[in-house]
């Protein structure tokens, strides 16, 4: 399924030029396009300019002019973005601007004053909260009624008392505004924590598979090559012994190595392409090559086994055998494949080594491979010398993987 990313409102996407920065690409808010708002203040005030009247430098059409300017001052002021203007001073100045509202209505003897009233009260719902901006719509309506039904100015020659009251109606439009850019938001914000989840979970999948891969290519070369390095270095070593049949035992070891090498080679290529093994048959050629024939034994009845599954143990007894022929070479070696009713059980155990190990330490990264491939599954792996038995003294490990995974898988 395609992921399709959304973009916020103040988000950039990039320019499809090549070379070119981000490109800011902005969501339209209901109510809030910043074109629409400018054009219908201007429009507010020439209108008011045009039909006002009086308005002069002396007497009432001095008063009438001032009002005119704190009137448009306040109607500007709804341009002002919401995060610059603290919600205290917001409700002064909105505060202000309706009873100056209120006294152009009273002074005017006619026009249009009763314009900055409505428009006003409208954006009272769009900046306040629902309490606050219905107080000041109920105080807007009464102080413009007040002003008619009073004869307070000319101007209630103009407008009955009923005209103010109904200032105060447009905070509905405001509040339903300020819903529909709440909810815009919402969504936005929403989308934008499901995209950094959605990155951040395509992160993990990204570092899961390069950890599959390390312990792969880890299974790979590193088990093969040190033991071909094995078996070089004691062809090397018996080369001043003069043993050539030895020598030449020494290499034919190296040789058939390099020949496991490629067959573990193609096993990763399948387990990286998910690709269906079989896990039986293929833990029966893993085991003979190692030298070790009829060293397999299987219980319970053989079923299928998920892809995922079968790589992982492949690569558990593949850890298992290499570090048997590395720190106990010529012990005895035992494989059991058990197929119980709740879970799949490989158990790798060898005997003492019968022959001289080389001196040296390993990584330390097999059994963290297990340990890791074992988590993926949900199982459980245990690790640690044999105690009792013919084979005491050597090493056991045993994988074991719950039934749920297969029946999930399927």
């Amino acid at each position: 399924m395609r992921y399709v990313r959304p973009v916020s409102a103040t988000q950039s996407t990039p320019s499809p030029e090549p070379g070119a920065g981000p490109r800011p690409v902005r969501v339209p808010v209901p109510g809030q396009d910043p074109r629409a708002q400018w054009g219908l203040t201007l429009a507010v005030i020439a209108v008011g300019a045009l039909t006002i009247r009086p308005m002069g430098f002396s007497g009432q059409g001095l008063a009438v002019a001032v009002l005119f300017v704190l009137n448009s001052a306040a109607l500007l002021a709804r341009g002002l973005p919401e995060h610059r203007v603290p919600p205290r001073a917001a409700l002064i100045w909105l505060t202000l601007g309706i009873a100056a509202a209120a006294a152009l209505i009273g002074a005017s003897s006619s026009g249009t004053g009763y314009l900055f009233a409505y428009f006003l009260a409208g954006h009272l719902g769009y900046r306040l909260g629902t309490r606050p901006a219905l107080t000041l719509a109920a105080l807007c309506s009464l102080l413009c009624a007040g002003v008619l039904y009073f004869h307070l100015g000319p101007g209630h020659e103009q407008l009955p008392w009923v005209v103010g009251l109904t200032t105060g109606v447009p905070v509905v439009i405001g509040i339903i505004n300020r819903s529909q850019r709440q909810a815009v938001r919402s969504a936005l914000s929403a989308a934008e924590s499901a995209e950094r989840a959605a990155r951040a979970e395509a992160r993990t999948a990204v570092l899961t598979e390069r950890g599959r891969i390390a312990r792969d290519v880890h299974d790979v070369l590193a088990h093969s090559l040190a033991g071909i390095n094995m078996q070089l270095e004691l062809a090397d070593a018996l080369l001043d012994t003069g043993d050539l049949e030895k020598v030449r035992e020494a290499n034919d070891k190296a040789h058939g190595l390099v020949k496991e090498s490629l067959k573990q080679a193609q096993w990763t290529v399948h387990a990286l392409r998910e690709d269906a093994l079989p896990l039986l048959e293929s833990l029966t050629a893993m085991v003979e090559s190692a030298g070790h024939h009829d060293a397999l034994t299987v219980t319970g009845t053989v079923r299928e086994v998920p892809a995922r599954v079968t790589q992982n143990l492949l690569r558990i007894a593949q850890e298992a055998l290499t570090n048997a022929a590395r720190h106990a070479p010529g012990g005895p070696v035992g494989v059991e494949l058990t197929f119980a009713a709740a879970s799949i059980t490989l158990r790798v155990r060898n005997g003492r080594a019968t022959r001289t190990t080389t001196p040296g330490t390993g990584s330390g990264m097999g059994l963290i491979g297990m340990r890791e491939r074992v988590a993926l599954l949900g199982g459980s792996v245990a690790a640690g010398p044999v105690t009792e038995g013919r084979d005491q003294g050597g090493w056991q490990v045993e994988a074991v993987i719950p039934e749920w995974v297969s029946s999930h898988d399927e």
